[in-house]
């Protein structure tokens, strides 16, 4: 209804509660002649008596018992509305569609995060997504999804911007009857394995890694001989317990335990590390359109959810 439909109404349903126009007039903080106007203008626009007067004070009639209870019932529900509305505006309140690596989702810190949210902000719906880097941050730029924990860096997307959150240790994944897997629990040196086979993450669906892997095996003296690369991180570690060849993987791959693996640190002088960053779409140019209106509520959410990853990081250090 409209908002002087609305002022009608609440005027008739604060008559009614205090019986008394000149006390209805006071609580409503206008002067009683504008009140007694809106309530007049009520009765023409239903054609009907909606209220008896007294010479002390008013009753409603029949009718306007029924609309008292519906017009209390109907104003209720618009200051619902408008807070429904402010919660919206403000992030607090929707429906935003969060992607992450399957790596990503072994880090504690993912998980947390999204335990978090979902606690701090209870009126918003998560849908979430699972899938390689190339495949997440594909998504962003479709508006299939608001943001994402990936493992690659943007390349060739202008119009994504990314945050590296954290990085972890890499970890080498042996097979459990490997010599330098019997016993052993020693950092092991990068150029030791200039002879193995390497099982790696397919470059498509994992670049940081793969690139980052193959550059601190070059540092190291050597181009690694790769016999396979596998779709996902835990498809490698299956391979690697088959017996097929070595990996490596994220510290938190070994969460996953996996049957046959062993995992051993590598050492210090490798400089390599398994970052994770947070994706998102850059804000658009303003416009004055319902699309803009809604990427401005979809940016609020995403910005919430950013704000709450930024805390969580300052918390965990």
């Amino acid at each position: 209804m409209a908002e002087i439909e609305l002022r009608r109404l609440r005027a008739f349903v604060t008559v009614v509660e205090e019986g008394n126009i000149t006390r209805a007039a006071q609580r409503l903080f206008i002067q009683q002649p504008p009140l007694t106007r809106l309530l007049q203008a009520l009765e023409e626009e239903f054609n009907v008596k909606l209220l008896q007067r007294y010479p002390r004070g008013v009753e409603p009639t029949e009718v306007g018992k029924v609309l008292y209870q519906e017009a209390k019932a109907l104003l209720e529900r618009s200051e619902t509305l408008l807070a429904t509305m402010q919660r919206a505006t403000e992030g607090k309140q929707g429906n935003i569609r969060i992607g992450f690596t399957s790596s990503a989702a072994l880090h504690a810190f993912v998980p947390n995060v999204l335990r978090r949210y979902r606690e701090v902000y209870p009126m918003v719906t998560t849908q979430l997504e699972e899938s390689g880097s190339t495949e997440l941050l594909q998504g962003l730029v479709n508006r299939t999804l608001d943001v994402a924990f990936v493992r690659t860096p943007v390349l060739g997307m202008p119009e994504l911007k990314i945050e590296r959150i954290l990085q972890e240790p890499m970890m080498v994944a042996l097979p459990v009857g490997h010599p330098l897997a019997q016993g052993a629990s020693n950092a092991v040196a990068l150029k030791t394995l200039l002879n193995e086979g390497f099982i790696l993450y397919r470059r498509p669906a994992g670049q940081g890694l793969y690139d980052a892997i193959l550059a601190a095996c070059y540092r190291a003296g050597f181009s690694p001989r790769i016999v396979q690369e596998a779709p996902r991180l835990t498809s490698c570690l299956s391979l690697v317990g088959a017996g097929l060849g070595v990996s490596i993987v994220p510290a938190c791959m070994v969460r996953l335990g996996g049957d046959g693996v062993v995992y051993l640190p590598l050492a210090a002088d490798a400089e390599l590390h398994a970052p994770l960053y947070l994706a998102q779409r850059k804000e658009p140019t303003p416009r004055k359109d319902l699309t803009q209106r809604k990427e401005t509520q979809a940016s609020a959410m995403v910005n919430t959810f950013c704000e709450l990853v930024k805390n969580q990081l300052e918390e965990s250090r």
